[in-house]
C-alpha cells in the first residue's frame, strides 16, 4: 500500500513538473516534426562551361553548376561563381545566383552567366552558400577565351581547305601574257557548312609580290548564294608583271567584317638553288614596274569597299630582263674576286 501511494505521488509530481515545463517553454512537448533534418548540400559534378554571347571585346561564358540536395530542407541557397584572371590572379568579376529553398533528394541545376574579357584564361571559382554560411566549393578553369569567334564574324561559309590532298583554296591559270604582263585567272572555292543558304558576301583577291609584299592587282567580286552542303567556285582576274612570284591572298567578307582569309603562291619566275652558305639571294625589284593607274578594282563589283581601290594591271617589257641581266653579271663578278 505504501509502494503504491509512492508510485502515485511520483507520477503526480511527473505530471507537475511537465506541465510547468509546457507552460515555461512552449513547444517543448511538441511532436518532433519528421522533416526537422539537417540537410545535406554540395556539388555534384565538374563545372561545365559554353559561350554564350560573344562580341569583340568580351565573352559571357555560362557555368553549368549541378547541386546534390539530401535530408531536410536547405534554405536561401545562393552560388557564387568568381572569375579570376590566370595571367594575373587578379578578380575579374563575380555574379551570384539566388537559388532559394532547396527540399527533397534531388539535383538541382543553376545556371550562372559571367561576363569576362575577351583574352586569356580564367580560373572560376564556386562557392555554394545555405542562409549565408558556405557549405560547399569547387573550381574549374578555361583557356583561350580571345579565340572565340564574335557573333558579328561567324559564318557558315569557310574556304574550302580540301583536306590533305595539297590543293590550295585559291588556284589559277595563266590566262594571257604578253609585253612583260600576265593575266591570271583565279578560281577561289568556298563551302556552306551550315544549314542555311547564305548570301550579301564580298570577296577580295589580290596578287602580292613574293618578296616585296607589293600588291600587284586586285580584284573585289560579289559572291552569289552559297546552298546549305554547297561549294562555290569564285573567279576572277588579276594583272600581274611576269617573271615575278606571288602570293594571292583572298579575304572574305561581310558587311565590311573580315570572316575569314587564305592564301596560296602562283610562282612566275624560274628558281634555283641558292649557293652554298648563301641562305638569301638578293632579287632586283623596279618599283616602277608595279605603277598601277588609278582606277577601281578589277572584277565584277557591286558597292565599294573598305579596302579602297585596287590596282590596275601594271606595264612591264624590256627594262625588266636587263636589270636581272645587270644583277647577274654583277654577282659572277663578286663571286669571282
Amino acid at each position: 500500500m505504501q509502494r503504491e501511494r509512492a508510485l502515485a505521488v511520483g507520477g503526480v509530481a511527473l505530471l507537475v513538473v511537465l506541465l510547468v515545463a509546457a507552460v515555461a517553454v512552449p513547444g517543448a512537448l511538441a511532436e518532433r516534426d519528421s522533416d526537422v533534418r539537417p540537410s545535406d548540400l554540395y556539388l555534384q559534378d565538374d563545372v561545365a562551361i559554353a559561350p554564350a554571347a560573344v562580341s569583340g571585346e568580351t565573352a559571357t561564358l555560362s557555368l553549368d553548376v549541378r547541386l546534390a540536395h539530401y535530408g531536410g530542407t536547405a534554405e536561401n541557397v545562393t552560388v557564387e561563381v568568381r572569375a579570376i584572371d590566370s595571367d594575373t590572379n587578379l578578380l575579374a568579376t563575380t555574379e551570384t545566383v539566388d537559388v532559394g529553398n532547396v527540399e527533397g533528394n534531388r539535383e538541382v541545376p543553376v545556371r550562372a552567366n559571367v561576363t569576362v574579357e575577351r583574352a586569356g584564361g580564367y580560373n572560376f571559382q564556386v562557392f555554394v552558400y545555405e542562409d549565408g554560411q558556405r557549405v560547399a566549393s569547387g573550381t574549374t578553369q578555361i583557356s583561350g577565351v580571345g579565340s572565340l569567334t564574335p557573333e558579328y564574324a561567324r559564318s557558315s561559309v569557310t574556304f574550302e581547305r580540301f583536306g590533305d590532298v595539297g590543293i590550295p583554296p585559291i588556284s589559277y591559270s595563266i590566262a594571257e601574257a604578253s609585253d612583260g604582263s600576265a593575266t591570271l585567272a583565279t578560281q577561289t572555292h568556298l563551302t556552306n557548312t551550315g544549314d542555311e543558304t547564305v548570301g550579301d558576301l564580298t570577296l577580295v583577291v589580290m596578287a602580292r609580290q613574293a618578296e616585296s609584299n607589293i600588291v600587284a592587282d586586285r580584284a573585289t567580286v560579289s559572291v552569289g548564294d552559297v546552298r546549305p552542303g554547297r561549294t562555290a567556285s569564285v573567279d576572277t582576274a588579276l594583272t600581274v608583271p611576269d617573271d615575278y612570284n606571288y602570293r594571292l591572298d583572298a579575304i572574305l567578307l561581310r558587311d565590311d567584317v573580315v570572316l575569314g582569309t587564305a592564301s596560296a603562291t602562283a610562282e612566275l619566275a624560274p628558281t634555283k638553288p641558292l649557293p652554298k652558305n648563301v641562305t638569301r639571294e638578293h632579287v632586283d625589284i623596279r618599283a616602277s614596274d608595279f605603277e598601277s593607274d588609278a582606277g577601281g578594282d578589277r572584277g565584277e563589283t557591286s558597292q565599294p569597299t573598305e579596302y579602297g581601290t585596287a590596282a590596275s594591271g601594271p606595264g612591264f617589257g624590256v627594262p625588266v630582263a636587263l636589270a636581272a641581266l645587270l644583277g647577274v653579271v654583277l654577282l659572277g663578278l663578286r663571286r669571282n674576286q
